[in-house]
């Protein structure tokens, strides 16, 4: 479905990302872990085209993306930034409609595809009509899942989705994602610094440092046979019980 092949990126003279190989099969969901600033973000903002590696290539059922094709393959991805990133200025159905807006596409099929996603995402559709600052931070973050599952795309990349959310949304939101992705089959590509979250989501890990990937595989693979001792600490410092993580994991 989606493969990095010797992706490196550098910002001035600050290496982001260095040599990552990645592949993602179809219907999985792939959680890139690791410390703020080791590229985790930026290989999201590479698979979706936002910024063009240095070397190595993004593929994507095959195709390497170019300037050449990069537009018709963000058609086929949702992306959620940290935060949501939501437009101030336009109500959350603006917000949900806007590149199905931007393509044209008839407002009944926008509508029925709104009315589909309120009710996928667990949303009064009655909400969609306030701005975003007149809603909770974790309907926002519906809204969000909403905008990117707005064209029915292949690939879902989410950033830290879940990150400025308190404790008792941040639960339910996980609960009601995993659902969604068990529901939908969707490939999804999440990035993450929270051990107990990628515990939750991933069928596979991508363990980052400084710009590298150190480490590949299920969660409990890392957790039990870590590659190096940056691997071991990484868990070590969150103080996740392991059997708190098996029940994740189940």
């Amino acid at each position: 479905m989606l493969e990095l092949c010797g992706v490196s990126k550098w910002f001035g003279r600050t290496v982001a990302v260095r040599d990552v190989d990645l592949e993602v099969t179809a219907g999985s969901t792939c959680v890139v872990l690791g410390q703020s600033g080791c590229g985790k973000s930026t290989v999201l903002r590479l698979i979706a085209g936002l910024v063009r590696p240095d070397s190595g290539t993004v593929a994507l059922e095959g195709s390497v993306l170019d300037t050449g094709n990069i537009l018709a393959a963000r058609r086929r991805m949702g992306y959620v930034i940290q935060e949501g990133g939501l437009f101030p200025h336009m109500t959350c159905r603006r917000n949900v409609s806007v590149m199905a807006d931007y393509l044209r596409t008839e407002r009944s099929r926008v509508a029925g595809r709104i009315a589909r996603l309120s009710d996928l995402v667990g949303l009064s559709e009655s909400l969609l009509d306030r701005f975003p600052g007149e809603l909770s931070g974790g309907q926002r973050q519906r809204v969000s899942l909403m905008r990117a599952l707005m064209l029915d795309p292949d690939l879902l990349l989410l950033d830290e989705p879940l990150g400025a959310l308190d404790p008792m949304i941040r639960f339910q939101l996980q609960k009601d994602l995993k659902s969604i992705f068990s529901r939908l089959g969707k490939t999804v590509v999440m990035v993450t610094h929270d051990v107990a979250e990628a515990a939750w989501f991933a069928d596979t890990v991508v363990m980052m440092q400084a710009g590298r990937v150190v480490q590949v595989g299920p969660i409990e693979e890392l957790i039990r046979s870590p590659a190096d001792e940056f691997v071991r600490q990484f868990f070590d410092a969150q103080r996740v019980p392991l059997e708190r993580l098996s029940e994740l994991m189940r």
